[in-house]
């Protein structure tokens, strides 16, 4: 697997053009190409998953239940908007009016590597969610990670 991972402050070209940073584009998998999957984040933020990836979340919920009232609501907001979005050679892509719109991105933007995803952020709702989330953040390492060793002992 590749890992997607660091933080980078980019600028929107005129153009509404945001560049993949290169250390971010190196780690695309190969079976993905140039070709990536940008949606809408459950934060107020946009997600960019490797193709393949997006293939795993999009078959679990395109396999919910559709004469499930919950379920078609969860499906009509998850897959509002997604668009399949093909880089240039130096990592380039536009952000689509409504996706800009959504995670409230001006001229700059934070994209940070999430192992297997991307997050793209307005600076500011960034920094703001970071600080908010800072105050739960070693409960929820220790309620996920707490019984669990680090360096588990192999016999």
């Amino acid at each position: 697997m590749n890992f997607l991972s660091g933080e980078y402050e980019c600028k929107l070209d005129p153009k509404g053009r945001l560049v993949l940073p290169a250390k971010i584009k190196a780690n695309l998998p190969e079976e993905s190409g140039n070709h990536v999957v940008l949606t809408r984040g459950f934060e107020p933020c946009l997600v960019l998953y490797p193709k393949q990836e997006w293939k795993k979340i999009y078959d679990r919920v395109a396999g919910l239940n559709e004469f499930n009232e919950e379920y078609r609501h969860f499906q009509r907001n998850f897959f509002r908007g997604n668009t399949e979005i093909e880089l240039d050679n130096t990592g380039r892509f536009i952000l689509p009016r409504t996706m800009v719109r959504y995670a409230e991105i001006d001229k700059d933007a934070i994209i940070v590597g999430l192992g297997n995803r991307v997050e793209i952020w307005n600076p500011d709702k960034y920094e703001d969610f970071l600080i908010k989330d800072q105050e739960n953040f070693s409960k929820l390492a220790q309620k996920f990670l707490g019984d669990q060793p680090l360096n588990p002992v192999v016999e």
